[in-house]
């Protein structure tokens, strides 16, 4: 079995759609007036202050933030804290930030960290909550605390045109998406209401084929045979931990999905669906893509 990639990059020319182009064109006109030295355990605070044109001054386990979630970069002078559960206390009292900033996720660690310097708690993803109206609180949130309300302003306002755009490039009879990722060989997160790919299907009139229950992550885990029978475009996100491919080489109830027989999965990037503004363009830009250059075969 091969996974069958489709990919493509929107070009440059298509209004700085690309986040790396939105993140520039944010840099460039609203720098920041004396930002705090901030520090996040978090990744989507983390990449939520990128994408206001902010770096941050320290951030927990960057190898693994480059590979799950990859854009925004972050830039060589962010030091790494260690683990996010268990960060380098120490190594941080020594930065002396001006602010730390958390996700409820790592509560459990605001009493120590509240002794190095102040501590404000970014919530997301909440049970019962619109997904994308939270989104675009935890940007103005994040840029109020960086003392630069209006770059996030600005990255609301060019993400909500860029999702306008790419409605406009999708093909006008879209199919249901199926959209998993994988944890082993026998089982995929797949992904519902409550999450980041759900909002952002819901801002590009896609429907989402996936009928069942998700956790407050917008995800449920299940076996492979959950699947069958789902009628909808099958979605791989990477990355897929080592051995996954060759586990389904053999595997029949892979084998037994039809877009997997006619060899029409398509496999996007790694993409962190835990993200914000951010993540929420390069799924849309990647996924847009992928249907585009599907319906163009």
């Amino acid at each position: 079995m091969t996974l069958k990639h489709l990919s493509a990059t929107l070009s440059t020319a298509l209004m700085g759609l690309s986040l790396a182009l939105m993140t520039t064109s944010v840099l460039a006109q609203l720098p920041a007036k004396n930002p705090p030295r901030i520090v996040t355990l978090d990744w989507t605070i983390a990449e939520t202050l990128m994408g206001i044109g902010i770096a941050p001054q320290a951030v927990a386990q960057i190898a693994a933030y480059r590979e799950w979630v990859a854009e925004p970069s972050l830039p060589d002078s962010v030091i790494d804290l260690g683990l996010r559960t268990q960060p380098n206390l120490e190594l941080l009292a020594d930065l002396q930030p001006d602010l730390i900033l958390i996700s409820p996720m790592f509560s459990n660690l605001g009493p120590r960290l509240s002794r190095i310097a102040e501590v404000k708690t970014l919530a997301l993803y909440t049970p019962g909550s619109d997904a994308w109206r939270q989104i675009i609180d935890i940007t103005r949130d994040t840029a109020a605390l960086a003392r630069n309300p209006e770059a996030g302003e600005t990255l609301i306002t060019r993400s909500e045109a860029a999702m306008a755009e790419f409605r406009e490039r999708l093909p006008l009879k879209s199919e249901p998406v199926l959209i998993v990722q994988f944890m082993d060989a026998r089982h995929v997160r797949v992904f519902g209401r409550n999450g980041l790919y759900h909002a952002v299907l819901d801002q590009l009139g896609l429907k989402n084929a996936w009928p069942g229950e998700t956790n407050s992550w917008g995800f449920s885990l299940v076996g492979l045979e959950e699947l069958l029978g789902i009628e909808g475009q099958l979605i791989v996100v990477e990355p897929s931990p080592l051995g996954v491919e060759k586990g389904l080489v053999g595997n029949g109830l892979w084998q037994a999905l039809p877009d997997v027989r006619e060899g029409k999965v398509i496999t996007l990037a790694p993409v962190w669906s835990f993200g914000a503004l951010p993540s929420a363009i390069r799924f849309a830009d990647s996924l847009t893509s992928a249907l585009v250059a599907k319906h163009d075969e």
